[in-house]
């Protein structure tokens, strides 16, 4: 189900739907090649109903990881949003702050483009599920193709969101809730170089132990 704002350049490539995390499943960097990775880490409790019809996946419906890991080598290029500075009931500002974290790479510090996933991981931004499922999906370290040609031009991202929730979207409940984003990737070398932008919607699952509780992102799933 693709929706109707969600879009890809000619030029899109796996690296730009990488990460996870984010998700038709999350797409691994390779030669030219998508990869998608499935996982999620999945709510006891019951979940709401969906509030109308549209492109969001029901809350029964699996919810595929945003990004393969791998080892964060330092701190991208203008920097990615710390969870310790969102305020972390607002399932919105969670959600857009992982989102930005698990899209964010940059070739003059990390191994490889699963880097962002383990970054978000370790920073606190996921559930312990949704981490470990990233932890351990341990992607190729240099990537494919694209990654070098990347690293050419010692490129890194910047990264766009939109809100897009529509009517379909569940309903919150006291421990889930669903957001939608439309993400937008940008390459961008040290050298002037700027490659072409990809973008995407992403929807993301988020939960929390209890009503006044942190959120935290319990999976992403790509459109």
């Amino acid at each position: 189900m693709i929706h109707p704002l969600a879009r890809r350049t000619a030029a899109a490539s796996a690296l730009t739907l990488a990460l996870a995390l984010a998700v038709g499943g999350c797409a691994r960097p390779g030669d030219g090649d998508d990869a998608r990775a499935a996982g999620t880490e999945r709510s006891a409790s019951p979940r709401p109903a969906a509030s109308g019809t549209g492109p969001y996946p029901t809350p029964s419906d699996p919810v595929e990881v945003s990004a393969p890991p791998a080892s964060p080598a330092g701190t991208p290029k203008g920097g990615v949003p710390r969870a310790a500075d969102v305020r972390r009931t607002d399932p919105d500002a969670v959600g857009a702050g992982a989102l930005k974290v698990l899209w964010t790479f940059d070739t003059a510090v990390d191994d490889g483009p699963s880097a962002a996933g383990l970054r978000a991981a370790d920073a606190g931004w996921l559930t312990t599920g949704y981490a470990d499922q990233l932890r351990s999906r341990r992607a190729d370290s240099v990537g494919g193709a694209q990654w070098r040609e990347w690293k050419g031009h010692r490129a890194y991202t910047t990264v766009g969101l939109t809100a897009a929730d529509d009517a379909a979207r569940p309903a919150d409940s006291g421990d889930e809730a669903w957001r939608q984003w439309i993400v937008t990737t940008t390459p961008r070398g040290r050298d002037n170089w700027r490659g072409e932008a990809t973008t995407i919607a992403a929807y993301v699952r988020l939960t929390r132990s209890g009503p006044g509780k942190a959120w935290q992102v319990a999976g992403v799933q790509l459109q």
